[in-house]
């Protein structure tokens, strides 16, 4: 019997909604550089930083002027619209064979209240190393300037036994409100070349460095071993991850207080709430959000929420379904986005022309704080994967309100990249412009930065409602004092263009 016209309209419908679904909401993607060597390649584990210039700042792992198919890395500088210009080439300076400047900086950088960009590097700088870092050297904190004026700060194993860490590899830094650095090591090794689980340091810009915490030595390792980037939260506490150990060895959530008072808030289980964590990101509801690359329903990854206490609720498991449309394994944080909802990407899942390892080439994701998933982009759906292929950074959201990230390959080919030699990308999903604070949290009195767009000529600068004192460096960048009597709640911007808002609240701490 044919349908009737109704029944016929149910059904389009019914599809309408299924296809929004898997394909998300109306995006725009632009490959914004491709990399070839010379200028870096790989960029793997850093997520781009905007600094107050409205530019994004990033590293290479590999490649640049010094490298080859086995080294060195670059820090780099692009503009929103793709002009790249490399600011530095690792291993421009060297000592029997080792790059004393650094070499293969994995994780991103940061801009810091200084102006300046501080970052790590996996291997290079000490020659005192040990075990597996010995022949390499066993890595560095490095301050750049924006216009590319490298300093070493601190080299990784300059204690006994390396007691200070040893390889940052992939764990960024980040800077507290009393003007540390703080960062961690996933990996410790002792004099024989054991690999024990890590620590947690603070290092100042002038290169005083403190280890706060030692992760376990050996198994079971109640408290984690390989810690990941970490968030300070506006009780002064740092909070953050470690990808296995725990009760169940596959990863805990930790507070560190900056003086080193250590306590494990969680541990996951490895099943339905995920293992191997990735960090965590403060949202604006006081929670914090992130990843983990295998464990949930599926086995191929999950995305998280936690309280401060630590009671962790799976919002999503990746891969319902044969082929992975939704991605799986993401080894990158989330960012929380203008309009209250996460964006994420995850390395692998299905893709039109993905032909690089068995697992895809990933995807580019939204999810809401209750945990509705949106499918975004298929990363590698342009013909020989012009668009990149895995992404393992997370994104980063501009003040233009798109999103800003890189893929560890895809874009362009040549011998050294088999694979592609990764690229920079921009996702735009319609949001508006608006202004962010650096830092998000701070005392009555306190100077801090605003980033936007279009800021030449603002008028007036509130918190919550209160007007603040300020000075307009640039037309991205203004300088604002917290006033008395401010509270928590949205900076406001007037600009001769329109009212701008910040994209999370701003939070006045005692």
């Amino acid at each position: 019997m044919r349908k009737t016209t109704v029944e016929k309209m149910v059904c389009m419908i019914a599809i309408f909604f299924a296809a929004t679904a898997l394909a998300g909401q109306a995006q725009t993607f632009t490959t914004l550089h491709s990399f070839n060597v010379s200028d870096g390649y790989s960029p793997y584990y850093g997520t781009l930083a905007q600094g107050t210039d409205g530019n994004l700042y990033g590293t290479t792992t590999f490649g640049g002027v010094n490298g080859d198919a086995g080294a060195d890395g670059t820090v780099f500088r692009i503009t929103p619209q793709g002009n790249l210009t490399t600011l530095y080439n690792f291993c421009a300076q060297t000592n029997n064979g080792v790059c004393v400047d650094g070499q293969s900086p994995e994780a991103g950088v940061i801009q810091a209240a200084n102006g300046k960009f501080y970052g790590t590097t996996s291997y290079g700088g000490n020659l005192s190393g040990v075990g597996g870092c010995i022949w390499a050297g066993c890595g560095t904190v490095f301050e750049i300037t924006p216009g590319g004026n490298l300093t070493t700060v601190y080299d990784f194993c300059s204690q006994t036994n390396c007691a200070d860490g040893a390889t940052p590899l992939a764990a960024g830094l980040v800077q507290a409100s009393n003007g540390g650095i703080y960062g961690a090591t996933p990996l410790y090794a002792d004099t024989n070349g054991a690999v024990n689980g890590g620590t947690i340091f603070s290092v100042t810009p002038a290169g005083a460095q403190s280890t706060l915490f030692n992760f376990c030595y050996k198994a079971p390792c109640p408290v984690g071993i390989t810690p990941n980037t970490m968030v300070q939260a506006p009780n002064g506490a740092l909070y953050g991850t470690t990808q296995g150990g725990g009760a169940y060895k596959t990863g805990t959530f930790f507070v560190i207080a900056p003086n080193g008072k250590f306590a494990t808030l969680h541990s996951f289980n490895g099943t339905s709430e995920g293992g191997g964590v990735n960090a965590p990101i403060l949202a604006s509801d006081g929670n914090f959000y992130g990843t983990t690359s295998g464990g949930g329903a599926n086995g191929r990854g999950t995305v998280y929420r936690t309280t401060p206490a630590g009671v962790v609720t799976t919002l999503y498991s990746f891969c319902p379904q044969s082929g992975c449309w939704d991605g799986q394994f993401p080894t990158a944080p989330l960012v929380q986005g203008s309009d209250g909802n996460f964006y994420g990407v995850a390395s692998g899942g299905d893709s039109a022309y993905c032909n690089i390892g068995a697992d895809g080439c990933g995807v580019i994701f939204e999810i809401t704080p209750v945990g509705q998933f949106t499918k975004l982009y298929d990363i590698c759906s342009q013909k020989d994967c012009t668009d990149g292929a895995d992404p393992h950074a997370g994104l980063t959201q501009g003040t233009d309100g798109s999103f800003y990230g890189t893929t560890t390959y895809g874009g362009s080919f040549n011998a050294t990249c088999p694979n592609g030699c990764g690229v920079v990308f921009r996702i735009s999903t319609g949001l508006g412009p608006f202004v962010k604070s650096n830092p998000s949290f701070s005392k009555v009195g306190s100077r801090i930065n605003i980033l936007g767009n279009g800021l030449k000529g603002a008028t007036s600068v509130t918190f919550n409602g209160t007007s603040a004192t300020f000075q307009v460096i640039s037309g991205t960048y203004i300088k604002a004092e917290v006033p008395s009597g401010a509270t928590t709640g949205t900076i406001q911007v007037t600009t001769p263009g329109g009212t701008l808002n910040s994209n999370v609240a701003f939070q006045v701490v005692p």
